[in-house]
């Protein structure tokens, strides 16, 4: 395997090998300028599957905040679109996210190229993740923001991650197959702080109700179980396999 480092607010692609066997576009700029976070999300996606059109199959890898808040209410990959709801954390994302899925699907159709995208809720790991941070806050005894209509995700482990990539390459199409990538099971921050928190006998977490933080984002996963499968590491043991990473390496 060879590296090739390329910036792709301005891609230069010229000694990447245009043979590929399959792209994975996992590739996320979050920087808060329009102009950096359009091209490295948007224009580069467009760019790598102009170069590597011959691939087999694309993944591009999307994400859950591409739909409108719906109250906790579960989405389906036909749900609403919505505006920008990263506003306060990352102002940029969820819009250039979107436009992205664009280009990709016309990325698709142009080159007849088999593209699957996959709208990403909450990955985490042993060794990273969203809920870290959760853990970080609660040993300093600061509080934690929670959505007023709820913070509840489908958060899935890297090793499901990983497993699952081949079927959902399989599963690509040039009219771009859309689905929902997440685990099985629906837990909120609080549940999950608190757990990881017992884990690792943290202080117990405090939480504070705020409208401005990341809303749910709660999916339908009937789609993608029938492509993937169930996930094979719970919310429970994931966590807690994290939560024990991290109290043996910090």
């Amino acid at each position: 395997m060879v590296c090739h480092a390329v910036d792709l607010t301005d891609p230069d692609l010229g000694s990447v090998p245009a043979e590929v066997d399959y792209l994975l576009n996992f590739a996320v700029a979050k920087t808060g300028r329009w102009d950096k976070d359009l091209a490295a999300n948007a224009e580069a996606a467009g760019h790598l599957m102009s170069h590597l059109r011959n691939a087999s199959a694309v993944l591009h890898c999307s994400t859950t905040a591409v739909y409108a808040p719906t109250g906790g209410a579960p989405m389906r990959e036909d749900s609403a679109l919505g505006r920008d709801h990263h506003q306060n954390l990352l102002p940029t994302y969820s819009t250039v996210k979107t436009a992205a899925e664009a280009v990709a699907r016309f990325a698709a159709r142009e080159f007849s190229l088999p593209t699957t995208i996959a709208r990403l809720c909450v990955p985490y790991g042993d060794e990273g993740g969203w809920p870290v941070f959760h853990l970080m806050m609660a040993r300093a005894s600061q509080a934690i923001p929670v959505h007023p209509d709820g913070s509840r995700y489908n958060p899935i482990h890297h090793d499901d991650i990983i497993a699952q990539v081949p079927a959902l390459l399989d599963a690509a199409a040039p009219d771009a197959t859309t689905l929902n990538w997440g685990g099985d099971e629906v837990v909120s921050v609080e549940e999950w702080t608190r757990y990881i928190c017992e884990v690792v006998g943290a202080p117990e977490p405090v939480f504070e109700v705020n409208e401005f933080t990341i809303p749910s984002a709660v999916i339908h996963t009937d789609a993608v179980r029938n492509v993937v499968g169930p996930c094979s590491v719970s919310w429970k043991e994931g966590f807690r396999r994290l939560a024990e990473h991290m109290a043996a390496h910090t």
